[in-house]
């Protein structure tokens, strides 16, 4: 059986009887902390010319746009339009093994094929959950190699929202494996681009509309190449650059035995990229236990496994830069004991005493104690001008699900960024209490039709 059978069998053999109670949980984390994500990205000019360019279209009324109150599109375009809004705020959620945000893409693509096959909440619960693993199995399986070779994680995202619609559509094995294939074959992005420019939220959406439309061709018949994972020059071989068979038995081996939404899965509690979340909170830590202010750090210095030298803008100037920049992270927590989604602001972008911290931060020495619990994590050392040190290991950021995920900080990142899209309090609400109770939804129209503005 090919790589892409098998994992496809599995796939579609699944029920949610068959599913822990927490990985339930967390998918319906991941609608919220999406839809949380997309009403900051709404008003972003990226998002605003991929909505317009879906309306000019026009198309099939299946699916809703976010924050919008217009007809319904094709399924395809409102999943690509939905995409581009959740990813462009840089406040979705990330695999922690390769900063892959397949939530964006179960979400958006999830939400709109459950709007065009009526299914209910526990339907797309599971659809998430399922496609975060054929995501997750997948991104794993050609990490490190995609990034040392240039490319962006849309590569693995694709599969997460090919394999949510395919459950959606309820496809026969033969006809997953055929939707695995596909997303295989017509994904692609580079990391240049995205570090540097609105390229990211693009590839998002490219993720979310391929991987839609893979699901509903394989539907079809359509037939491509079902072993074009683990072929020689196929996609593990060509973008993890590892032999395709190798990398391949990776991607299938302990089936159900643990699940990537609960031990993998990170959702974003501030913005920004999340491999430098847990820099600005070891930072914030070091500087507030020992009560030190801006005006008094000599050094900053950080220190996590591989981490050799600063990346991204020294100093940012916009949303894209910050989202890149361990040292603006580094220093925000440091100048104000806490970094949350004000630092994201214009005002705070901008700051002078970041920007005259970021000029103090150093990387140091890779820690050699405890290398194997660091995931995404950092340990940051703090010294002033009198000689006082102070030093804070964070392994790894809030909003691990690994580490305790709970409804509170779901609802506070909701509630504070929900309103961005112009929703009125009693629709916020609302909506925050339909995914409470997701599982027992009977369509998620219940949830859409509240989103309209």
């Amino acid at each position: 059986m090919t790589v892409a059978g098998e994992l496809a069998t599995f796939l579609t053999r699944v029920g949610p009887a068959d599913l822990p109670p927490q990985a339930i949980d967390h998918a319906a984390m991941l609608i919220a902390s999406t839809l949380a994500s997309a009403a900051l990205g709404a008003g972003i000019g990226s998002s605003t010319i991929i909505r317009d360019l879906a309306r000019e279209r026009g198309g099939v009324a299946e699916a809703s746009l976010w924050f919008d109150a217009g007809p319904k599109l094709p399924v395809a375009e409102a999943a690509q339009v939905n995409a581009v809004m959740s990813d462009a705020a840089a406040s979705d959620d990330s695999d922690l093994r390769n900063i892959v945000h397949a939530g964006t893409t179960l979400a958006a693509a999830g939400l709109a094929m459950a709007e065009r096959t009526g299914a209910n909440g526990e339907d797309m619960l599971t659809a998430i959950v399922l496609g975060y693993e054929a995501a997750g199995r997948v991104g794993e399986a050609i990490t490190p190699g995609f990034r040392a070779r240039g490319f962006h994680g849309c590569l693995a995202a694709i599969f997460a929202g090919a394999v949510a619609a395919g459950r959606l559509l309820r496809v026969e094995a033969s006809q997953m494996a055929q939707a695995i294939a596909l997303s295989a074959t017509s994904i692609g992005g580079l990391m240049a681009a995205a570090n540097t420019s609105t390229a990211r939220e693009y590839h998002a959406g490219l993720a979310a509309m391929l991987g839609v439309r893979a699901a509903l061709a394989a539907q079809r018949g359509y037939r491509a190449e079902e072993s074009i994972l683990e072929t020689k020059r196929g996609f593990l071989e060509a973008y993890g650059g590892t032999e395709g068979s190798s990398a391949g038995a990776m991607v299938t081996r302990d089936l159900g035995q643990s699940w990537d939404i609960i031990t993998d899965m990170a959702v974003k509690l501030v913005p920004g990229g999340h491999p430098y979340h847990a820099l600005a909170e070891a930072a914030a830590n070091a500087a507030k236990e020992a009560n030190i202010a801006a005006q008094e750090i000599e050094s900053i210095t950080v220190s996590r496994p591989g981490f050799t030298a600063l990346t991204g803008p020294l100093h940012p100037t916009d949303l894209i830069g910050m989202a890149h920049s361990p040292a603006y992270f580094l220093a925000a927590g440091a100048a104000d004991h806490d970094f949350s989604w004000v630092h994201a602001t214009a005002a705070k972008i901008a700051d002078p005493v970041i920007h005259q911290l970021i000029d103090k931060v150093r990387v140091g020495s890779p820690p050699t104690a405890d290398t194997e619990h660091y995931r995404q994590g950092a340990t940051v050392t703090i010294r002033t001008a009198d000689g006082r040190v102070s030093t804070s290991t964070v392994f790894a950021p809030k909003g691990a699900g690994a580490g305790g995920l709970g409804w509170a900080d779901i609802d506070r990142k909701y509630r504070t960024l929900m309103p961005h899209a112009r929703l009125r309090e009693q629709q916020i609400e609302a909506s925050l209490a339909a995914i409470h109770d997701f599982r027992r939804i009977a369509h998620v129209s219940e949830l859409t039709s509240l989103l309209h503005t």
